[in-house]
C-alpha cells in the first residue's frame, strides 16, 4: 500500500520536524533557495505525513528530522539533504558532490546534529503556520 502511494507521488516533498527550530530554519532556507518552486513541504507531525508515510511520526520517534520523497523513493538523513540540495540555487546545488563520502560516515554527523537539535536550537510547542506567501508550498496538514 505504501509503495503505491509513493509511486503516485510525483511532486518532491520535504518532510520535516515541525516543532524543531533548526528544521523550520532549514525549510525557510529551502523556500528561499528553490528557484523552480517545485519543492513541497509537510511536517512529520501532519496528517499528510501520516497518510503518505503510513504512520504518524512523533518528534522523539527517531533522530531523523528530514525525509525527502522524490519520484517514488523516500530518502532519509544526509542523503535526503543532498537530494534536496539538487533543487536549490547555486552554490547550494553543488552540495551533492559530497555523495562520494559514504552515507554511513555522513549519517554519523547527521545523527549527532539531529540528536542535539532541540538542545542547541530549541523547539516550539506546535508546528508553525506558513506565511501567506509560502502557504501554497505546504501540503495540508
Amino acid at each position: 500500500m505504501m509503495d503505491s502511494i509513493f509511486e503516485k507521488q510525483k511532486t518532491p516533498i520535504v518532510f520535516f520536524d515541525g516543532v524543531c527550530n533548526l528544521c523550520n530554519g532549514a525549510v525557510l532556507f529551502f523556500l528561499d533557495h528553490n528557484p523552480e518552486k517545485n519543492l513541497r513541504f509537510a511536517s512529520l507531525q501532519s496528517k499528510t505525513a501520516e497518510h503518505i508515510l503510513g504512520k504518524k511520526v512523533l518528534p522523539n520517534d527517531s533522530p531523523s528530522s528530514v525525509l525527502f520523497l522524490e519520484n517514488g523513493v523516500l530518502y532519509e538523513k544526509s542523503t535526503a539533504v543532498l537530494k534536496i540540495a539538487i533543487h536549490l540555487s547555486f552554490p547550494w546545488n553543488l552540495a551533492p558532490i559530497f555523495r562520494w563520502i559514504p552515507a554511513s560516515l555522513r549519517d554519523v554527523v547527521y545523527d549527532w546534529i539531529a540528536k542535539n537539535r532541540y538542545r542547541w536550537f530549541g523547539k516550539s510547542e506546535a508546528c508553525r503556520i506558513p506565511s501567506p506567501e509560502y502557504k501554497s508550498r505546504f501540503l495540508e496538514s
